[in-house]
């Protein structure tokens, strides 16, 4: 599978451009410390470098790509021993950042290079990773993104892949940066709110700077699309793919893309998820993470052309590439429900320059369009159900519909049952609860054995808990389903005594008393 993301990859738009495009803060530093050249004699009169990094840096430094790639050719075995023994003396950030511009800018001119960091690390019998993942460590956010991205062109242009250590240690670390900025924006949502009153969804953020991005105090959101630019090469290679789900990479994207994010990230976090499901394994898995109505969510909010192309490429692979077709089927009942058609309709009243647009549109239009016309309600309940977005459909109220599948419910180990329950535990929406309540109910009150069920996974004390919720609502769907549960108990209790009554003519000693106890 990873042979076929490289054939189509080479359609994207040019590599050096997109990379200045997605990282304009990190290249705006840069090119401010460029211009401040360091003063090397200094570091080499108080014998802080040596007299042959000191002759390298001297030759390297300020040249142009001619001169730099002479020098290379000449010594270099050379350019990986001082720019590392550099990096371990050196200890100015200000320093340690002009080093690592260098190191970059040297990758960046020709990827073949990072062999010469390989090569040096092989003759030392030592990682190629340990001195830059140490620097993942700094306090200065400058430095380590800079180190990032230098791992990260090692790692996919190199000829050998990253240490499965090494490459736990790097996916979890850019995990972690993504998470904090979420932790950041969410923290200022909480602020706004406490100052100014409740704050719309569709509230505007504050201006973003030339290239579409946030500006803030925290170094993470600063640089947030610097770190999903590393995840966006990444995930190209097939085997980083699993470990990035590993260390609950997806999860990440996901939480956010659910946040306030400007349409730069959304696109780069977007791309991130279409890499990953040209994979097929990681393609039929994707929607467990419910990635299909957070993407509805933004397509139907989106006003830039790059985001709508990169959703539809995402929704296009989640039924292209899945192996399995009753997973397809799951995933086109999913857009279904979460109004993806509607959205469609309205992009194909649109013009658009790029032919792929048009392309994923037909493809989905067709594909979801057949899907309607298989659904059954079943389909559509399941879907609804794994979303988590419950809401009044029709299903839920048709007395018919619980007859006929009530007992599919505990099918594939109570899957759906299984979910409805973590949903009393987890949701905080009201509306979401009130339907669950309703479904458990009735779940009871058609199926023989669902009293037990519910009871085995804990329904039964978070249906109760709800008898206090603060929403009117919930409070009575919840009254409604205790009352089912304890009515299923006596009509469990009256079949039972009508049966030994045929049996026996009376009951067995104790047995009316037993039956009793256990309702």
């Amino acid at each position: 599978m990873a042979g076929s993301i490289k054939e189509f990859l080479p359609a994207l738009p040019d590599e050096k451009i997109d990379m200045l495009a997605a990282t304009s803060v990190l290249q705006q530093k840069a090119s401010e410390i460029r211009a401040q050249r360091v003063n090397w004699q200094s570091y080499f009169q108080s014998q802080m470098i040596s007299q042959e990094d000191y002759n390298f840096v001297i030759k390297f430094d300020g040249t142009d790509a001619v001169t730099r790639e002479k020098v290379l050719r000449e010594e270099r075995a050379q350019c990986a021993r001082t720019f590392l023994n550099l990096l371990g003396h050196v200890s100015k950030d200000q320093t340690v950042q002009y080093i690592l511009i260098m190191i970059d800018d040297m990758l960046q001119e020709d990827s073949s290079r990072v062999e010469i960091f390989r090569e040096h690390a092989a003759r030392k019998h030592e990682s190629v990773w340990g001195p830059f993942l140490n620097l993942l460590n700094r306090p200065d956010g400058f430095i380590t993104n800079m180190t990032s991205r230098i791992i990260a062109k090692i790692a996919c242009w190199g000829s050998e892949p990253m240490d499965r250590s090494d490459l736990h240690f790097y996916l979890t670390w850019l995990k972690d940066q993504l998470k904090q900025n979420c932790d950041h924006v969410k923290n200022n949502i909480v602020l706004d709110v406490h100052v100014s009153g409740p704050v719309s969804p569709q509230q505007p953020l504050p201006p973003p700077n030339n290239s579409g991005e946030f500006i803030s105090d925290n170094p993470a959101n600063e640089y947030m699309q610097s770190v999903a630019r590393c995840m966006q090469m990444m995930l190209r290679i097939d085997e980083y793919r699993f470990a990035f789900v590993s260390v609950d990479g997806i999860s990440t994207l996901l939480q956010v893309l659910s946040g306030r994010v400007n349409f730069q990230v959304q696109y780069q976090l977007t791309f991130c998820l279409w890499v990953l499901t040209f994979n097929p394994v990681l393609a039929e898995k994707m929607n467990k993470y419910n990635v299909i109505p957070i993407l509805a969510d933004i397509l139907s909010d989106s006003v830039k052309e790059k985001v709508t192309r990169i959703i539809l490429a995402v929704f296009r692979n989640l039924i292209e590439k899945v192996e399995d077709g009753a997973v397809a089927k799951e995933h086109c009942i999913a857009m279904v429900q979460c109004k993806v058609l509607k959205q469609l309709s309205i992009l194909e009243q649109r013009k658009f320059d790029d032919e792929d647009i048009s392309s994923d549109i037909a493809y989905l239009n067709e594909k979801l369009q057949t899907s309607v016309q298989d659904l059954s309600s079943f389909d559509e309940y399941a879907t609804e159900v794994k979303s988590g977005r419950l809401e009044w459909t029709p299903v839920h109220k048709s007395a018919k519909f619980w007859r006929e599948n009530a007992p599919r419910l505990v099918e594939r180990n109570m899957e759906l049952l299984r979910i409805l329950v973590r949903l009393l535990e987890t949701s905080t929406d009201p509306l979401v609860l009130s339907v669950a309540s309703f479904d458990v109910g009735e779940f009871v009150r058609h199926y023989p054995r669902g009293k037990k069920a519910i009871e085995q996974l804990g329904g039964k004390q978070l249906v109760m808990q709800l008898l206090g919720h603060n929403d009117p609502n919930v409070r009575y769907e919840a009254l409604l389903a205790v009352q089912k549960l304890m009515v299923h108990n006596w009509e469990y209790l009256g079949r039972q005594l009508e049966k030994e009554q045929t049996q026996g003519g009376k009951p067995a000693q104790g047995g009316s008393s037993a039956l009793t106890a256990k309702a």
